[in-house]
Parts: C-alpha cells; sequence; structure tokens
C-alpha cells in the first residue's frame, strides 16, 4: 500500500516536471505576443515592451493636457478667449523632446530591422514557400533527396485519419494537414513567393518574427532560427479573396536526429513519415512512465 502511495507521487512528480512539446498559438484573452523562440522575436518583444515605455505616457500627458484645456479654458470659464500667439519655451520643448523621444526609439528600431535584414551566409536549411488562393506549397532545396508538398487547412472530417483529434495541439482553423518540418537551433533561409497568376500573400509566423509578402513573380526571403521543438501556427497576413481566413501555415521543430529520419521517409511516403514523427513529438514524455505495480 505504501509502494503504491510513493509509486502515485512519484507519478504527479514526474508529470509536473516532464518537458512538454511548445504549441505556439492565438490564446484566449492573450494580452501580449506570442512567446518567442527565436532571436529576432526576442528582439522584436523587448522593443515592443520598450517602446510602451514612452508611449504610455505620452498618452496620459496628453489626455492630462486635454483634461486642463476643456475644464480650465472652457467658454463658461473665459468668455474672453487669449490672444497668446507665441511662446519660446513651449516651442523649443515641443521641437526638442519629440526629436530626443524618436531618436531613442529609431537606434533599436535600425538595429532591429538590420537584424532582419542581414541574411546570413550558409543556412543550415532553405524552403520556398509558394502561396496560391487559398493554400501553401513547400519546397526543400537541395540535398540527395528532393521532397516537395502542399499545405492545406485540415478539415474537421479528415482528423481522425490524420490522427489530430486533440484540438488544443491541432486548433480549429490552424491545423494543417503537412506541416512544414525543421530541425532546432538551425538557421532556416525561408524563399516566399506566390504563383505567377496568383494574387499577393504573406507569410507570417509570429513565435518565429517572420511575416513578408508573397508576390506573384516576385521572390523574398527571410530567415529564423528556432531555439524550440514544438508546434507552431501563423497564418496568411495579406487579404488575398473569399478564403483569406483559411490558409494557416504550421512548423513543427524537432530535433536534427528526428528531422534527418522524417525527411529520408518523406522523400518516398509523406503521410507515412508525418504520421511516424507525430507519434514521436505527440507521445507523452517517457520519464512519466512510473512502475505502478
Amino acid at each position: 500500500m505504501i509502494y503504491r502511495a510513493f509509486a502515485g507521487v512519484g507519478t504527479l512528480i514526474c508529470l509536473l516536471l516532464a518537458t512538454v512539446a511548445v504549441a505556439d498559438q492565438p490564446k484566449p484573452w492573450q494580452l501580449d505576443l506570442q512567446e518567442p523562440v527565436t532571436p529576432i522575436m526576442h528582439q522584436i518583444k523587448w522593443f515592443n515592451h520598450y517602446s510602451l515605455w514612452f508611449i504610455v505616457p505620452i498618452t496620459l500627458f496628453v489626455l492630462a493636457l486635454l483634461v486642463v484645456v476643456a475644464v480650465k479654458f472652457r467658454a463658461a470659464k473665459n468668455p474672453v478667449a487669449s490672444r497668446t500667439s507665441h511662446n519660446t519655451a513651449i516651442e523649443i520643448v515641443w521641437t526638442v523632446a519629440p526629436v530626443l523621444i524618436l531618436l531613442f526609439l529609431a537606434i533599436p528600431s535600425f538595429n532591429l530591422l538590420n537584424a532582419q535584414l542581414t541574411m546570413p551566409e550558409n543556412p543550415d536549411v532553405t524552403v520556398k514557400a509558394t502561396a496560391t488562393q487559398w493554400q501553401w506549397n513547400y519546397e526543400y532545396e537541395g540535398g540527395d533527396n528532393p521532397l516537395a508538398f502542399d499545405s492545406f487547412m485540415l478539415k474537421e472530417t479528415d482528423r481522425t485519419a490524420a490522427g489530430k483529434e486533440d484540438v488544443k495541439t491541432y486548433p480549429r482553423l490552424l491545423a494543417v494537414d503537412n506541416e512544414v518540418v525543421l530541425p532546432v537551433n538551425k538557421t532556416v533561409r525561408m524563399l516566399v513567393t506566390a504563383a505567377p497568376t496568383d494574387v499577393i500573400h504573406a507569410f507570417a509566423m509570429p513565435a518565429f518574427g517572420v511575416k513578408i509578402d508573397a508576390v506573384p513573380g516576385r521572390l523574398n526571403e527571410t530567415w529564423f532560427k528556432a531555439e524550440k521543438e514544438g508546434l507552431y501556427y501563423g497564418q496568411c497576413s495579406e487579404l488575398c479573396g473569399k478564403d483569406h481566413a483559411y490558409m494557416p501555415i504550421a512548423i513543427r521543430i524537432v530535433s536534427q536526429e528526428r528531422y534527418d529520419t522524417w525527411k529520408a521517409a518523406a522523400a518516398a511516403d509523406l503521410p507515412a513519415a508525418n504520421k511516424a514523427l507525430m507519434a514521436a513529438t505527440d507521445a507523452p514524455d517517457a520519464s512519466v512512465a512510473v512502475a505502478s505495480n
């Protein structure tokens, strides 16, 4: 009896401490940006919070001025309007202060923009994403096993067949039939375009700090380096037609070993490779398998 009690406690502790794969997606009543998992997104989140230290005081200051002006200089209290037309001190302050504020915002902003637009010289993986109404097509560049596939939003009727019944991990309107699979802690170069006869789309992955237009006839590029394994969701972020809201993006970040295994198998049988990868990544951590007998 005592042994069973200790086994139960041990199981609970392991469940609490077990590492759980990340599935980053929009959350109800979310007030902040998604949890960053790339160096660029860490900078974006920092800059977002940094800029609030300027935006909030300025907003409150302007609000206070409006209240003071509305109360102190209302017609009932000042029947004769002031004819003041010049104040040197005020004009110096409202010229110098915005310049200094913009300077403090511009320097980190330009640094962030430069980091986003400076492409790494030797990316570990290059993937081309081609948008059409309303799906994404992915091509893995280079390597001995060429790989290309389409990615559609997962239909509710296909959840069981795809093994994606868990709506927390595979949420409605965000889950897809074929996720992009990429290795963790590797530099990924994304080439983004749209089909020549299509419209403008946008490839956006909030947790990665990535958002870039997919323009017909033009090849744009961006990059990211995911620091944590998990399943991440994004969407087309350019109004592209009646099914714009049904064009999600899903990227599964895994270890290098699992990525190599998946890519080798996917070249021959993509559905089977995806299901094998899901079985490995979606399963509970092995550390929770505590003996109970």
